[in-house]
């Protein structure tokens, strides 16, 4: 008995070893540099165990090898870096029909149970290109000029509740949770802007809507372990009927979309919002826009309102976090902005600030241009190869990328690479002047992708971050606080932009 056991066992034990290790010869095969994996996590053990940020994980990966491409493993799956910019052109333009889809780690169309997996970013091929075209008019200049208007009803109601709250210190000032802060003013902008509801988080610091956007984008153990299952066990957690996020949230998010939907049909409301925008391709309401020819359910509709919501609660806060941090790190660039904005606050003669002259301002373009080269919102890019395709490479050797093939754009590598960027670690607005920018391979800087599957809400993340920098900086100086992590190093656990200790400032009221 026991020795059918032990056999037993022992032929468990190798087929578990060899299904584990059954790819690390793909890159020996190949002829590709490589860094030899450790069982099952391959290359990404220290995230994993929480020692390294991802951010810092991508940019050691990336500076390990010189050579256009390196081969790494993320867990058992066989990904090839790309870090030759002229490579990283053709994957993402000129041959993007080869390389259309992202890897479905965390869920895909087919998986009703999931809105992560049935939104924009895991839609596949005609799939994807539909939706986009049927987002990407909420997205125009004309969309976002009508949306600045509420965000800048939303920063203008945080300051002023800052302000309030500064003024009951003597000394006037006040040490702030700056991601507390910026994620409630983030929740009132995409609850106005793109579900039409009218919310002030911080007044009403327990409404159901941030506490909602709170829990999806925490990343607690068990929001951890939800991600490592579906990572492993996708499947398995499909026939389990186990969702990526939690029942209650995505029946909450489910509810709340259909529902507008509705109420706005029978009272016949329109807004310029997502929203709205989702109601037109269904046919819903009357549009000047042709109705998407492919019909969408109900989860892919709320699962783009899901998306827009789950990136622009954590996603814009991290930026705005990291852009106010940086300032207050920086005093020549916090004198330099706060010049340009009181130059064109006094012009404005007491009237607010507008979407033209937010976008004309030239150097606070710089300092977030900076801000996302140096705290890029995506460490990397992922895409799949569709199809077979060879490129040649400067030393003269080729590089076969075939059908199923999984390859990353390292982006914070590419960031802090010292041949693309002089003294990578220094915070610099200048490079990005006029005088500097025609320098930068457009290639090698990608905070929102490139090509066209680049980040639909890119402009709309840049206009919420600048508006409210604008008004916050007009009216108060950023110092460091207590608790600010000078100079900025991120958590090493987590996959998120976030110091050990959050970040910090000191906020001082300058009148």
């Amino acid at each position: 008995m026991w020795i059918e056991f032990i056999l037993l066992l022992f032929l468990i034990i190798n087929l578990l070893h060899r299904w584990a290790t059954a790819n690390n010869d793909f890159f020996l095969k190949r002829g590709i540099p490589h860094k030899k994996p450790k069982i099952l996590f391959g290359n990404m053990w220290n995230l994993v165990l929480k020692r390294k940020s991802l951010v810092d994980i991508i940019v050691d990966l990336y500076n390990e090898h010189d050579g256009p491409v390196y081969g790494i493993f993320d867990s058992r799956q066989p990904v090839l870096i790309i870090r030759d910019p002229d490579i990283i052109k053709q994957i993402t333009v000129k041959n993007f029909e080869h390389f259309i889809n992202h890897r479905s780690i965390f869920g895909d169309e087919n998986d009703k149970n999931n809105l992560f997996g049935s939104s924009l970013i895991m839609m596949k091929d005609r799939r994807w290109k539909d939706m986009r075209s049927t987002l990407s008019p909420a997205f125009t200049g004309s969309k976002m000029r009508q949306m600045f208007r509420l965000m800048s009803e939303v920063a203008v109601g945080a300051v002023a509740y800052l302000k309030c709250q500064v003024m009951e210190d003597p000394s006037h000032t006040l040490e702030v949770d700056v991601k507390n802060f910026v994620t409630r003013y983030s929740n009132d902008v995409i609850a106005s802007t793109a579900f039409g509801l009218e919310i002030n988080s911080f007044v009403n610091n327990t409404n159901e809507f941030y506490l909602i956007g709170k829990k999806v984008t925490t990343f607690t153990f068990l929001q951890n372990l939800r991600f490592l299952l579906y990572t492993y066990l996708k499947e398995l957690m499909k026939i389990l009927n186990v969702g990526l996020f939690d029942k209650k949230s995505t029946e909450y998010f489910m509810r709340l979309v259909i529902d507008a939907m509705k109420y706005r049909k029978e009272n016949n409301i329109t807004r310029p919002d997502m929203i709205n925008m989702l109601m037109e391709a269904r046919g819903m309401i009357s549009s000047d826009n042709p109705k998407s020819h492919r019909e969408w359910s109900d989860v892919d509709i709320v699962a783009q309102c899901f998306l827009f919501f789950f990136a622009g609660f954590d996603g814009s806060a991290s930026l705005t976090c990291c852009m106010a941090h940086e300032i207050m790190e920086n005093a020549e660039v916090q004198e330099k902005l706060l010049q340009e904005i009181r130059e064109i606050d006094s012009n404005l003669n007491g009237e607010p600030v507008t979407y033209e002259i937010i976008q004309s301002m030239r150097y606070m373009d710089n300092v977030i241009s900076e801000t996302l080269r140096k705290w890029t919102p995506a460490a990397l890019m992922d895409r799949v190869c569709n199809e077979d395709i060879t490129y040649e490479l400067k030393d003269g050797k080729k590089l076969e990328i075939k059908k199923g093939d999984v390859i990353w754009i390292p982006t914070a590598g590419l960031h802090r690479d010292s041949a693309y960027y002089e003294n990578p670690e220094k915070f610099d607005p200048e490079r990005f002047s006029e005088a500097n920018s025609n320098n930068i391979n457009p290639f090698t800087y990608l905070p929102f992708g490139i090509g066209p599957r680049n980040c639909i809400a890119s402009r709309f993340a840049l206009l919420e971050t600048k508006v409210l920098i604008y008004y916050l900086l007009r009216d108060f100086q950023f110092a460091a606080a207590k608790m600010s992590c000078v100079p900025l190093k991120l958590n090493q656990s987590g996959l998120q932009l976030l110091p050990k200790n959050g970040f910090w400032l000191k906020f001082v009221a300058r009148n």
